[in-house]
């Protein structure tokens, strides 16, 4: 029989978290501890917190993403599991996130500076100034009339020039393009 294990109600207010995807025989004999009004479950464990949700991203006034498993379930419902010590305070003001990109999935996303993988260097931006430079990578990924302003065929090349920059520096994605721009002419 499961021990109830049962969280402070105001834990998970303000944070950040990354939850994996799990199969649900994870969750097979825990109780249902939480139900959200948007019909989330939620399962605490000693170990961390299991979600049940059709839904991840911005919730009320935190930021939880869930990490698909590969390859991805079918089911519209997923399985989320994240330890207790990944949830990290979250605030409009503090810089508290740094960009990563997965040139493989071509895919960017933001992390916590607390995260255990933060190298230290990587510079940090708060939500808003994340959430902008998120948008502008984005666009330099998905878009490509932007690069026929470039003297390069490679638009890989060109992308991965850019978004390094977008990801290490404060500079505007103007100035970047400028810079990347004249670095390709000499």
């Amino acid at each position: 029989m499961q021990k109830n294990y049962k969280p402070h109600p105001n834990s998970f207010k303000n944070t950040f978290c990354v939850f994996h995807e799990v199969l649900p025989d994870a969750i097979e004999g825990l109780k249902k501890q939480f139900e959200s009004k948007a019909g989330s479950s939620y399962y605490y464990s000693t170990e961390g917190m299991y979600r049940l949700s059709n839904h991840w991203g911005r919730l009320a006034n935190s930021k939880w993403r869930l990490v698909p498993m590969e390859p991805e379930t079918a089911s519209k419902y997923k399985i989320g599991f994240a330890k207790w010590d990944c949830f990290y305070p979250d605030n409009a003001t503090e810089k508290l996130y740094y960009l990563e990109m997965d040139y493989t999935k071509n895919a960017v996303n933001y992390q916590h500076k607390l995260n255990p993988d933060y190298n230290q260097k990587t510079l940090l931006r708060n939500s808003l100034e994340t959430t902008k430079r998120i948008k502008q990578i984005r666009n330099i990924i998905e878009l490509t009339s932007w690069a026929k302003h470039f003297e390069c065929d490679d638009i890989g090349l060109l992308r991965s020039l850019i978004i390094e920059e977008l990801i290490n520096t404060d500079k505007s994605l103007d100035r970047v393009k400028r810079e990347v721009a004249e670095k390709l002419s000499n």
